[in-house]
């Protein structure tokens, strides 16, 4: 006995594995969700984020989050996504939250949902590290 607890005591050999950073590639998301995402990018939303959620979640394949600098941009970018996506493809959210405080709204269109916050709503409620194990998507430059 003494010898196994004498082998535990002895430093392992640590090993370095690498875990490939799987990604998903803009071009392969759906219609609907390029158009919200440029839709919001010509509203000059900022620090936007794709999450690929569908080997995590079952409500929602994918989120997109991005920031405002403040509370009426916040809802231009909301209404621009909403006013394009009917205009464009027919497609209305299935539910809107937080229209009217503005510092969190959020865009559900079933297959996803859009969240669109002011910086210290983002900041507070960290949506990326809470969904960490989600997929990225690679957005395209300037985006």
């Amino acid at each position: 006995m003494e010898e196994l607890q004498e082998k535990s005591l002895h430093p392992r050999e640590s090993v370095k594995i690498e875990i490939p950073q799987l990604r998903t590639k803009f071009d392969e998301l759906d219609e609907n969700i390029q158009l919200a995402i440029e839709c919001a990018a010509d509203k000059k939303a900022e620090k936007m984020v794709a999450l690929d959620l569908r080997s995590v979640a079952s409500f929602t394949e994918y989120f997109v989050i991005c920031s405002a600098s403040n509370q009426r941009q916040v809802q231009a970018i909301a209404d621009e996504i909403s006013e394009q996506l009917k205009k464009q493809l027919r497609q209305s959210p299935v539910r809107i939250e937080g229209y009217n405080a503005a510092e969190w709204v959020l865009l559900d269109y079933g297959d996803f949902v859009f969240h669109i916050f002011d910086k210290d709503a983002r900041d507070f409620y960290d949506l990326e590290r809470l969904w960490r194990d989600a997929i990225k998507v690679d957005l395209p430059e300037g985006l």
